[in-house]
């Protein structure tokens, strides 16, 4: 009888390491958005502020812009999730 209790008390042991190790191995993987770049058409000249270059693509209806070297030259880039 008491060999039996002793048994089921390890295997109980056992499969509670065995699910408390499966629970802590998940883990949630999240999807991060890519952001797409498009050149604005209405910013002239360099782009030395990302700020003004913000501004003029929430006027093109995008939500952000950032300046890029591209080709040499720092040009204005609109951005949004793809």
């Amino acid at each position: 009888m008491a060999l039996s209790r002793r048994m089921a008390a390890s295997a109980l042991l056992l499969l509670v390491l065995l699910v408390a190790t499966e629970m802590g191995a998940t883990t949630v993987k999240l999807a991060e958005a890519r952001d797409c770049l498009s050149q604005s058409h209405k910013f002239k000249g360099a782009c030395l502020s990302s700020s003004n270059c913000a501004a003029v693509c929430r006027a093109e209806n995008f939500p952000d812009g950032e300046c890029h070297t591209h080709n040499f030259a720092r040009k204005c880039f609109c951005k949004r999730a793809c």
